[in-house]
């Protein structure tokens, strides 16, 4: 059978093929430590699935919802911006989505054409690339480095800007690599691509996941020109505990997002109703267990880090947010014998049972990542064989 060009030219997703293969080894009865997915590893807060149970039993659940999700939830999405972004939006500035990647899907396939230009700093979320490549744009990279707290400047971009560049993608706190850009060097970037009318795609799922007194500042509060000329991609996944409920959103030009809308219409047709109903319980019930959440990513951060710099050729810089340490690796590759990070992180799994990401579907063929989304115990087993694997 021949496939379509576009599929061939896809790459899976790095980080569920890690997972995958963790668990197949571990349903054959390998004794896997999973640090692949950004799963938190908490239960959904009893309201919010209290909520759920309540929508299911008053019979919630034999409709299809509007394509852009429904109108209760776009007025739960208004109140959340309102009280941790200090605006309120209308219903035709939120389009309710399949998860927060599917926000980014109806983004990209509503503003790019053919070759149109997405800058995209690296390291990077495994799939904002390919997405783009799916509806026929170009990814270009800006790349960060350890050494620059793996953050661009507004000179990278110059150098890069064409005049086919659409969108420069933001993600603050970054998955892989936890660190947040100030509001000052936000305010630059933001100026820059105002200037240069460059849309702003700001992924800010980890906006609520920040530790030891750091602060997140969306780039959409700065001033009301950047705000303009920025869409906000955000859901529950992360902060709630609610990854596998699919519920994401997206806010802003009320042009674009009825543009996305239209494209769930004829893709998805509409999130999962109960999810629906679960999420508006989230974003506007009690916020309590997500301190409770936060604090526990917190104390896992500050335990592991150092641990992590123990092992030998690891090196970790400290994240500010997110759940995600991405340490480089080069020295330990090159003790190994290895020099495909891919390779090194296959060797890792199979001697040790410790499952980690490549950095490669990063754009960072030095790192790799692993996720503190798990227990503590698990954690420290994990280090502690990493160790030992690099003493060897």
């Amino acid at each position: 059978m021949v496939l379509s060009n576009l599929v061939n030219q896809l790459e899976e997703s790095v980080t569920l093929a890690a997972s995958a293969r963790a668990k197949t080894l571990k349903a054959q009865g390998r004794d896997i430590l999973m640090l692949t997915l950004g799963e938190p590893d908490f239960k959904t807060p009893e309201n919010i699935a209290a909520a759920a149970t309540a929508a299911i039993a008053s019979g919630k659940t034999s409709f299809y919802t509007q394509a852009g999700g429904l109108p209760e939830l776009k007025a739960a999405v208004s109140s959340y911006f309102e009280s941790f972004y200090g605006y309120g939006l209308a219903q035709n500035e939120v389009v309710v989505t399949v998860g927060a990647k599917f926000a980014l899907y109806a983004f990209f396939a509503s503003v790019l054409n053919q070759d149109d230009e997405v800058i995209i700093p690296t390291p990077y979320w495994v799939s904002y690339a390919d997405q783009v490549k799916m509806v026929g744009g170009r990814p270009v990279f800006s790349v960060g480095t350890q050494e620059t707290d793996f953050k661009v400047t507004v000179a990278q971009l110059n150098a890069l800007k064409t005049d086919k560049t659409r969108v420069l993608l933001l993600n603050s706190p970054s998955n892989p690599t936890g660190m947040i850009y100030t509001a000052a060097e936000l305010t630059e970037i933001g100026n820059w691509a105002v200037a240069h009318d460059v849309l702003i795609l700001a992924d800010d799922i980890y906006g609520r996941l920040v530790y030891n007194g750091n602060d997140f500042t969306p780039i959409s509060t700065l001033s009301e020109a950047i705000k303009a000329q920025t869409i906000i991609i955000n859901g529950i996944s992360k902060t709630y505990a609610m990854t596998g409920w699919r519920i994401g959103f997206a806010v802003g030009d009320p042009e674009i997002i009825g543009a996305m809308s239209k494209i769930a219409s004829q893709t998805t047709s509409n999130p999962s109703a109960v999810a629906q109903y679960a999420a508006i319980e989230a974003l506007t019930g009690d916020q309590s267990t997500v301190e409770t959440m936060r604090l526990a990513f917190e104390k896992r951060l500050n335990t592991i880090l150092p641990l992590i710099n123990e092992v030998p050729g690891f090196e970790a810089i400290k994240p500010q947010g997110a759940f995600y340490l991405f340490p480089k690796v080069a020295k330990a590759m090159e003790m190994k014998g290895f020099s495909d990070i891919t390779a090194f992180c296959d060797d890792i799994l199979e001697e040790t049972g410790v499952a980690v990401v490549t950095g490669a579907g990063f754009g960072a063929p030095e790192n790799l990542r692993l996720s503190y989304a798990t227990d503590i115990e698990t954690l420290l087993a994990a280090v502690k064989r990493l160790k030992a694997y690099m003493e060897k």
